[in-house]
């Protein structure tokens, strides 16, 4: 049983942010800092947060809640059975994207939220690797 009431959940919910996340923002900062050019706007499945064109790369950051961190998730005690089904289906989604943007050519770098937090220059420097690969 939930502690709020429905209306309650329904606004905590919709709170929830989809894009322009905290670890999104700090990145793209941190990216603008190292005079990285990039894209946001995209029709690429997946909608990936940051997309770099010329080299066919595209950066998703994850939220350590909702794709299942192995270093910081911890799994709802309440509704536990939904938040499972939830959180597999954005993994299964997930993976089948990363093989959509494969096929299609583009190399996909996942970084969790709190490798952001932690160090958004040693994000960028991952973006910076991959770009640098010959693909």
């Amino acid at each position: 049983m939930d502690v709020l009431s429905p209306e309650q959940r329904s606004r905590c919910m919709s709170r929830i942010r989809g894009e322009n996340t905290k670890p999104e923002l700090m990145l793209r900062k941190a990216l603008r800092a190292a005079g990285m050019r990039y894209r946001l706007k995209n029709k690429l499945p997946g909608r990936p947060d940051i997309i770099f064109p010329g080299k066919r790369v595209a950066v998703f950051v994850d939220g350590c809640f909702w794709h299942r961190c192995p270093e910081h998730f911890q799994a709802p005690l309440r509704n536990a059975l939904f938040w499972d089904d939830k959180i597999s289906r954005n993994e299964k989604r997930d993976r089948k994207v990363d093989e959509q943007l494969s096929a299609m050519g583009w190399r996909i770098l996942r970084i969790w939220e709190h490798e952001v937090r932690g160090s958004p220059q040693a994000s960028v420097l991952r973006i910076r690797e991959l770009m640098d690969k010959e693909q």
